[in-house]
C-alpha cells in the first residue's frame, strides 16, 4: 500500500466536486504505476453506470488487454457499492484500498463484505481507512454545500 496513490485517488474524487459530482476517486496500480483513473461521471454521463470503479475498470483492462486485472491495486476513496464490488470481483483484482467507509451502501464490510466472500472464485485483498479523514471531509463538505445551494434556491422559489 502507497499513501501517493490514495492521494491520486484524491485528486480525481476533487475533479468530480469540480463538475457538480459527488467527489469519489479511483486509481488502478499495476507494477508500481498508475494504469487507470477514475470519478464519479454519473449525472455528466446521466447513467448508474459511471462510478469511478467502473470507469477505471473499464481503462485499465484497456491498457493491460485483458478483463484480468489480476495483479492490479485498486485504490479507492469511498467504500464500494454493490455494483462496483461485483465488478472488482469479476476483474480479479488483487487488493483495493479504500479511504472511508460507507454505511449506507458499501459492500467491501459495511453493509456485506462482497470483496471476500469465500462462495465466490476470487477474493480480493482489503484494507480499509486509508486517508478517511480527508476522504470523510471531502464528502461532508460536498453534501454540506449541496444542502445550504438547495435550501437558497428552495428559499428563492418560496418568493
Amino acid at each position: 500500500m502507497n499513501l501517493k496513490y490514495m492521494k491520486e485517488a484524491l485528486k480525481e474524487a476533487k475533479k468530480a466536486e469540480k463538475y457538480g459530482e459527488v467527489p469519489i476517486g479511483c486509481v488502478i496500480v499495476y507494477e508500481d504505476k498508475i494504469i487507470a483513473r477514475g470519478y464519479n461521471k454519473r449525472n455528466t454521463k446521466k447513467t448508474t453506470l459511471a462510478h469511478a470503479e467502473l470507469i477505471a475498470i473499464q481503462k485499465a483492462s484497456k491498457v493491460i488487454g485483458d478483463w484480468r486485472l489480476e495483479n492490479c491495486s485498486m485504490y479507492v476513496t469511498l467504500e464500494p457499492c454493490q455494483m462496483c464490488s461485483g465488478a472488482i470481483v469479476q476483474a480479479r483484482i488483487k487488493e483495493v484500498i479504500v479511504g472511508a467507509m460507507n454505511p449506507k451502501a458499501g459492500c467491501a464490510g459495511s453493509v456485506l463484505n462482497l470483496l471476500q466472500m469465500e462462495e465466490f472464485n476470487h477474493q480480493v485483498e482489503l484494507t480499509t481507512g486509508v486517508m478517511a479523514q480527508e476522504c470523510e471531509a471531502l464528502l461532508k463538505e460536498f453534501f454540506m454545500n449541496l444542502r445550504i445551494k438547495n435550501k437558497l434556491e428552495k428559499d428563492k422559489q418560496a418568493f
